[in-house]
């Protein structure tokens, strides 16, 4: 899909925001669909991680795009799409 994965967007907000709500998990098809409000994740979260992710990925999101993107599918597709610039690994 991109080339950031379920598993590492997971890893990306337990470092930038915590740990998602208990007995939520970043794993399986389920939890791309699941909106980020029910793992305790709201927009103010999404826009720290975003931030790591325009930094580590290289690529650039829009604050108010990644504000409206509700389930982790939907801010992976927007990674995928968006414009790559230089990468910092």
């Amino acid at each position: 899909m991109s080339d950031i994965t379920l598993s590492e967007l997971g890893e990306l907000l337990l470092e930038c925001v915590g740990a998602p709500e208990e007995g939520m998990a970043f794993e399986g098809e389920d939890a791309l669909d699941t909106p980020f409000l029910e793992f305790g994740y709201d927009s103010l979260a999404l826009l720290q991680v975003t931030s790591v992710i325009n930094r580590k990925y290289g690529v650039t999101l829009d604050d108010d795009a990644v504000a409206e993107a509700e389930t982790p599918r939907m801010l992976l597709k927007m990674v995928a799409a968006a414009p790559k610039a230089g990468a910092v690994r």
